[in-house]
């Protein structure tokens, strides 16, 4: 792992994640402010194509009435290494069987905020009670361009994990499994793709993981792109496989807030 240094924090007090791992996580993500679109960034976007997906966005989706949530749940590993829960998509589902995702879903109208949205569907997916989970931070939205959904990342710590007792809803997911999470910042296993949409080209990362039980899963698409994220933001690192002269989904979606 030599291209990862994580950044040493200072010790804090005991909180609801006994985990020193944790309470280090929970200390540094506990001021986090997503980054705003920078004034260069505009007026880049203003002149580029981009901003004419914008405008074509912008005229088939209301963002406001269009959220969901997706629950990064850390943990940590017999190594003390950081981990994350992932699932596998059912194969009964019509939309992406069998993918690999992190459990979310929409926002319903129940749902006081994006972290309330992203507990519940982790409870009605995996079973991971709320209680269980300590939320310490949202992400900056990303846009499923699929769905027309803006997502939220919500960071959760689970310290008990030995208490998580999996319970699978059958009719949405298959298997429900972790990875470590400095894995999405390592070339190991990583590959990409060049697509085009609407006349603009971008990159789909992809990770390939050998479970024991599940065989070699794919992490791709917007799964792998907020996993990047959460990575290079935990362990305030870039990735170690560079940046391409192709921007993914990321640099998108930050025009469209």
């Amino acid at each position: 792992m030599a291209c990862i240094d994580p950044v040493v924090l200072s010790c804090i007090p005991k909180q609801d994640c006994g985990s020193q791992t944790l309470q280090r996580i929970a200390r540094q993500l506990q001021f986090y402010k997503p980054p705003k679109l920078d004034r260069e960034d505009q007026k880049d976007v203003g002149r580029g194509p981009i901003y004419a997906i914008n405008e074509q966005l912008s005229a088939c989706a209301d963002w406001r009435k269009r959220k969901a949530a997706v629950l990064i749940c850390l943990f940590e590993g017999p190594q003390g290494e950081l981990r994350v829960i992932l699932t596998k998509r059912s194969m009964k589902l019509l939309s992406y069987p069998g993918d690999v995702a992190l459990p979310g879903g929409k926002m319903e109208e129940g749902d006081v905020d994006y972290s309330a949205t992203a507990l519940r569907e982790a409870m009605e997916e995996i079973g991971l009670d709320s209680s269980l989970v300590q939320v310490v931070a949202n992400l900056e939205p990303f846009i499923s361009m699929q769905h027309l959904l803006k997502v939220i990342p919500v960071i959760g710590l689970l310290d008990r994990a030995e208490d998580f007792k999996p319970a699978l809803n059958i009719d949405e997911v298959d298997a429900v499994f972790d990875v470590p999470l400095d894995m999405f910042l390592k070339m190991d296993n990583h590959k990409f793709e060049e697509r085009e949409w609407m006349g603009w080209m971008y990159v789909v990362h992809n990770f390939e993981f050998l479970s024991d039980q599940h065989g070699v899963l794919g992490i791709r698409g917007l799964t792998a792109s907020i996993l990047i994220r959460a990575a290079s933001i935990i362990y305030q690192q870039a990735p170690c496989f560079g940046q391409h002269h192709l921007p993914d989904f990321q640099q998108l979606q930050r025009t469209l807030m």
